[in-house]
């Protein structure tokens, strides 16, 4: 097989709703769900089954994880935006790419699957973050099951583990150089950043017989089981950082899906909110890339000088109504947004105070 850097193919809505009905959509959304249905009713912490690929994914991002350390922050007291110290980390994962992957993915095969790799963390130019790049952490490992790295049986452990892991760099990140959310700026949307722990967190809650979803409203409750469950981690990271309003002001929708009667429904939503408000969007999607592994002959190739600065490509015909939950149209991208995260750390700051541990650290 020859591999490929992957490519950008989708531009129009036409070619989205193209890729909604292709193999490679099916591909990527099959492995979510199968994911999700893997990890119903486990803690982070039950025993899983950890072959040798998925240490070795563990001890890649281990390795990353401890780069951070060594592209601390620059000073930015004045401003309360990205910190420029990302790009220089963002450039170390990508000089490195093949010593990384190296012994994980076969060598040709790198070009490819190392491109969702390095796209997983956030976008260099914006120092931004959203569930686009999440989505290609995701990709990255469907590209390695598609390599016969990762096989089906070591499911619970690409969530419970790798998946963990990957969201202790992200948070990381996000906290060390104040990542900017992208697009979605919390309100109308489940996180400032991610997606996909919600999913999964529900499904670790399936059955549960004392946490429920209003459990989220419980400190004590978030606060003892953040360690176990996904969801209540994602809850614990919510209000560590956005502590002067409540759930329901800063994260009416998180309020909302906390009066559903069963986790079960949560988790059925979630799949189908992903669905709609992740993979059927626009300014999420034409950020997607497509190569051997991940193949989508539809679309259009989205060369260089079709993208602004920012690297969305702008159509005038595409105008309206295609835009994520919470997402604005993309020229926002040229008004920067602080994260909450900046926003908290500026304020306990000035009371001489530390921000709260991470969750999932």
């Amino acid at each position: 097989m020859t591999y490929q850097v992957p490519v950008k193919r989708i531009i129009t809505k036409d070619d989205l709703e193209e890729f909604l009905q292709s193999d490679a959509y099916n591909d990527y959304i099959s492995l979510i769900e199968r994911l999700n249905k893997s990890v119903k009713n486990m803690k982070i912490d039950s025993d899983v089954n950890i072959s040798q690929s998925v240490q070795k994914i563990l001890d890649i991002l281990e390795t990353v994880l401890k780069w951070i350390d060594d592209c601390p922050p620059v000073e930015n007291s004045t401003s309360r935006f990205g910190n420029p110290a990302f790009r220089s980390f963002y450039d170390k994962i990508e000089n490195s790419i093949g010593d990384l992957l190296h012994g994980l993915v076969p060598e040709p095969a790198i070009v490819e699957a190392g491109k969702y790799f390095q796209e997983s963390f956030g976008n260099k130019k914006r120092i931004d973050y959203g569930t686009g790049h999440e989505a290609n952490f995701m990709a990255w490992l469907l590209c390695l099951e598609k390599l016969d790295v990762l096989k089906e049986e070591d499911d619970q452990a690409v969530v419970l583990r790798v998946f963990v892991k990957y969201l202790k760099v992200m948070r990381r990140l996000q906290f060390i150089y104040w990542l900017e959310p992208a697009g979605s700026h919390g309100v109308w949307g489940l996180d400032d950043y991610h997606f996909l722990p919600f999913m999964f967190g529900s499904a670790q809650l399936y059955d549960h017989k004392y946490i429920k979803p209003k459990s989220i409203h419980d400190t004590e409750t978030v606060e003892e089981f953040s360690k176990s469950y996904m969801y209540l981690a994602c809850i614990h990271f919510i209000n560590s950082v956005k502590t002067t309003a409540s759930l329901r002001w800063h994260s009416p929708m998180l309020d909302d899906i906390s009066a559903c009667k069963s986790w079960a429904k949560v988790n059925q939503g979630m799949i189908k909110m992903y669905k709609a408000e992740v993979l059927a969007k626009l300014p999420i999607m034409q950020h997607f890339m497509f190569g051997t592994l991940i193949h989508f002959d539809g679309g259009h190739v989205q060369s260089e000088d079709m993208e602004d600065e920012c690297g969305h490509h702008h159509n005038k015909a595409d105008a309206g109504d295609v835009y994520a939950l919470g997402q604005e149209h993309p020229e926002c991208c040229g008004i920067p947004v602080p994260s909450a995260i900046a926003a908290a750390a500026l304020r306990e700051k000035s009371k001489g105070n530390g921000l709260r541990p991470i969750p999932f650290d």
